[in-house]
């Protein structure tokens, strides 16, 4: 395991535990909370690039997995910004419909377009 990146059960198991519900779920509050609070998506790939980082330590504090391994964050950071742009894209659109009501409509549940561009039947 020094390499941080073999694959069997048990480092498949660290992998969702750690990686996809721990740091997804900082990953998931994270975007939702920034994207409440208006801040510009860099904001958020910032913090969940730190999140990452944090990610990576609990793979090395509590189950031995190397610290600076380059390929193995690269993993996490992609799960927490993966994860965390959605939340962010999911909110900010619950934001724009219910916000604006007026001017915008949801398409889908990451999307909406302007209400005069809608197509009339």
């Amino acid at each position: 395991m020094a390499d941080g990146f073999s694959l069997d059960l048990r480092t498949l198991g660290i992998f969702l535990l750690i990686t996809v519900a721990m740091g997804g779920g900082a990953a998931w509050m994270t975007g939702s909370g920034l994207a409440r609070g208006w801040r510009p998506f860099w904001h958020c790939a910032l913090a969940l690039l730190l999140i990452a980082a944090v990610t990576r330590f609990l793979h090395y504090a509590l189950f031995e997995e190397a610290l600076l391994s380059l390929p193995a964050y690269c993993i996490d950071a992609a799960v927490a910004l993966a994860i965390g742009a959605v939340a962010y894209r999911y909110t900010r659109t619950g934001q724009m419909t219910r916000q604006y009501a007026w001017l915008y409509e949801r398409t889908g549940p990451l999307s909406w377009r302007d209400r005069t561009s809608a197509p009339t039947p």
